[in-house]
């Protein structure tokens, strides 16, 4: 969308205020650099002025949201609860902007011969609570206004759960569809490398996330140990268990995610074994969400769907079985007694609880109207938009926000990166009562600030979250 194409605009007078005015007429516009998700133009403007009774011409810097930028959502959903606190301008501008973002272009020696340059980043946010941790995700449409809200996510995500941790994330442009195990191999190294100078096990912690796993892991471990000159399994969480990785790492963040819901569930006393789940995303995610709400909460999944589209049975779809029918023919679609259905029809379909675990953006208000589930628990990060919320709210949706619903894998990865600096290892069973009990204790203090202040579950994370974040800053202090 352009400025030229809209009928209103809002524009900054002064610090703190803005004016909605009318575009009937527009005379230049001249552009300004992208900065974070926003744009800013010039816009020479010429509108009626009552008290003059003539067309005045008036130059003015406008600012706008790009549609469906994931940093500019983050901005937003800080700004609203920066204001909800009343802390002034200046802190809420602080909170947004990430501390340090480091963009590297290195090559990378490909299977055929070619050296192809791959573009990388690493933003780290905010560390007033502790190193910087955060995933690093293998993606053709990352992009650092992607990487920029995902680092931001991380820090609430950390503070919500009580984890001395702040907020980063990284990225590295690529199709790993399209890509050997060889050049993964060596464009890991490179980019590790590349990024050596701002990580480590006291400064930041990289982990999985999209289309990276415990292998990535091993070889960033391997990377820096290499070049330091002795092994440091603290550098990375969600590595193999065999070079300092945890127990119960795999499906961390979908075993926290059934915590919550079944926390929720009580709340509204829903009963899980009569319920039924559509999941979105059969990744890592997904799938241990589907298997886990399954197998232990008892529920029934009706619907799941990858990248290719979705499946749908009101009969019920077996996770193990969907999964192997995957691994097979590289899609759930076509799954034997099942239907294909599209990404948009898994979401409005009828069911108790809804899990968006794919990516970001994917509930906005065009579509939030026709999503019936009872419960909707992000396993992704920033499915819903703001606008989205709103309307959830005035339904009755219980939304459980990606910064409480998908907090259990850095939950585990933090104790995976405890267990590594003691090198004194857990139990399974010590993994999941520890994670349960970090859980149901942030929902319920979540959930406890949403009914004190009357506001939705998110907004509430949001409020707990700022509040830790800005009384570590408090504590420490400015230097120099």
């Amino acid at each position: 969308m352009q400025i030229d194409e809209l009928d209103w605009i809002v524009v900054s007078m002064s610090k703190g205020n803005a004016e909605r005015v009318r575009l009937p007429r527009i005379r230049s516009i001249t552009p300004f650099p992208h900065c974070y998700g926003i744009k800013y133009q010039h816009v020479q403007l010429i509108h009626n002025s009552p008290s003059q009774n003539k067309d005045v011409e008036q130059t003015m810097e406008v600012r706008y949201m790009e549609p469906g930028n994931p940093y500019q959502m983050a901005v937003k959903q800080v700004q609203s609860v920066g204001r909800l606190l009343g802390l002034n301008e200046d802190t809420i501008e602080g909170l947004c902007k990430p501390r340090r973002e480091l963009t590297v272009n290195f090559p990378v020696r490909m299977d055929d011969g070619r050296i192809r340059t791959f573009t990388g980043f690493r933003v780290q946010h905010n560390d007033a609570r502790g190193p910087y941790k955060g995933g690093i995700r293998y993606h053709p449409k990352v992009n650092v206004d992607e990487v920029r809200a995902l680092s931001m996510w991380m820090t609430w995500k950390c503070a919500v759960m009580g984890v001395p941790y702040g907020g980063a994330k990284g990225g590295v442009i690529c199709n790993p569809k399209e890509m050997s195990k060889g050049e993964l191999e060596r464009m890991t190294r490179r980019f590790t490398s590349e990024i050596m100078l701002i990580i480590g096990p006291q400064k930041d912690i990289p982990a999985p996330d999209v289309y990276t796993d415990s292998q990535t892991m091993a070889w960033i471990m391997d990377t820096y140990s290499m070049s330091v000159g002795y092994p440091v399994p603290g550098v990375v969480t969600g590595k193999p268990l065999e070079i300092g990785g945890s127990k119960g790492r795999d499906e961390a963040t979908s075993r926290g995610l059934m915590y919550v819901v079944q926390d929720a569930a009580r709340l509204k006393k829903i009963n899980l074994k009569k319920s039924t789940v559509a999941v979105q995303g059969f990744g890592n995610v997904g799938w241990h969400a589907a298997r886990l709400l399954a197998e232990e909460a008892g529920c029934k999944i009706i619907a799941l769907s990858d990248s290719s589209g979705g499946i749908f049975s009101k009969r019920g779809l077996d996770p193990y079985k969907v999964y192997e029918h995957k691994k097979k023919t590289g899609s759930v679609r076509n799954f034997k007694g099942s239907e294909n259905i599209t990404q948009e029809e898994l979401l409005e379909s009828d069911c108790t609880v809804l899990v968006p675990a794919a990516l970001e953006n994917v509930i906005g208000q065009d579509n939030a109207e026709r999503i019936t589930a009872d419960i909707i628990a992000e396993g992704a990060n920033g499915p819903t938009t703001p606008e989205a919320d709103r309307i959830f709210y005035e339904k009755g949706t219980m939304v459980i926000p990606d910064i409480l619903a998908n907090a259990g894998g850095v939950t585990v990865s933090y104790f995976e990166w405890v267990q590594d600096l003691q090198f004194f290892f857990w139990s399974i069973e010590e993994i999941k009562q520890r994670l349960k009990d970090l859980m149901t204790r942030s929902f319920a203090s979540v959930n406890g600030i949403s009914n004190a202040q009357n506001v939705d579950l998110r907004t509430a994370a949001y409020l707990l979250a700022l509040k830790a974040v800005l009384r570590a800053s408090e504590a420490r202090g400015l230097f120099p």
